[in-house]
């Protein structure tokens, strides 16, 4: 066998476990992140969702004094965007793994949520535990973001091999 053949039959080799650059696996795997992904920000629209249904129930005169109402009020949605946490932690691993997005980004965004959360909770500054659970649902939504930007970039890709590989196919029309 020739170098040159050798060398075709490894790209071809190549070519078929992989997608756009990445292995089939790690293509698999990111894809499963965003759906985790997808289903954390549902859990963040539910969350949201109970903050303002239960919100707007609790504060009718005929359930003010109603403390179900409230621990639904107030507790739901923080442990709701609670257990996003996990999944937000697993997906900027994905993140951080693949270099889909800039180290300092993740940093950033996984690092301001992590220091708000953790400070509210260590000093019970109630107050402020708000503002960790936001950073936490805006680093699901960034995570999100990159997900799609990925994708968009693995189609293109794949639509780029397409139109070269017909350019290069022989026609039948006469010279």
């Amino acid at each position: 066998m020739t170098e040159q053949s050798l060398q075709g039959s490894s790209t071809t080799q190549t070519k078929s476990n992989s997608k756009g650059g990445f292995p089939l696996a790690a293509v698999e795997r990111i894809r499963g992140a965003q759906t985790l992904n997808r289903y954390a920000i549902y859990a963040i629209y539910v969350a949201i969702a109970a903050f303002i249904i239960f919100g707007t129930i609790a504060s009718l005169k005929a359930y003010r004094d109603s403390d179900v109402l409230y621990k639904l009020f107030y507790y739901l949605p923080y442990v709701l965007v609670g257990l996003t946490i996990p999944i937000t932690l697993y997906n900027a691993f994905i993140i951080l793994r693949y270099r889909l997005n800039q180290p300092s980004m993740v940093a950033i965004s996984i690092g301001l949520a992590l220091i708000i959360t953790v400070v509210s909770l260590l000093f019970s500054l109630s107050g402020w535990l708000w503002l960790g659970i936001a950073a936490w649902m805006g680093a699901a939504f960034l995570f999100s973001a990159n997900f799609k930007r990925f994708f968009k970039f693995m189609d293109e890709q794949s639509g780029a091999t397409a139109d070269t590989a017909l350019a290069s196919m022989p026609t039948d029309k006469p010279a």
